[in-house]
């Protein structure tokens, strides 16, 4: 039940992830938001690989898009200070 807990805050994450980039225009925000995407994401793929190693794998190509996005986000936010 805990995992599921983490799959679905980083869903949370995500989804409120463009409105505070887009319609907010609030940089920072936008950024602690992606980095927390990327936590959550990791703290689940974490804890369920014990039990299916097979959803790990294939997370690995959201896992790599959040990754970049998260550096995109956070040299954007760096830029525009």
């Amino acid at each position: 039940m805990e995992i599921l807990k983490l799959f679905i805050l980083n869903i949370i994450f995500n989804v409120i992830f463009t409105p505070i980039q887009f319609w907010m225009r609030n940089l920072p925000l936008a950024s602690l938001d992606i980095i927390l995407v990327l936590v959550t994401l990791i703290w689940a793929l974490y804890a369920i690989f014990p039990y299916a190693r097979w959803v790990t794998y294939v997370n690995i190509p959201y896992l790599l898009w959040v990754m970049f996005a998260s550096v995109l986000q956070v040299s954007i936010t760096w830029l525009n200070r």
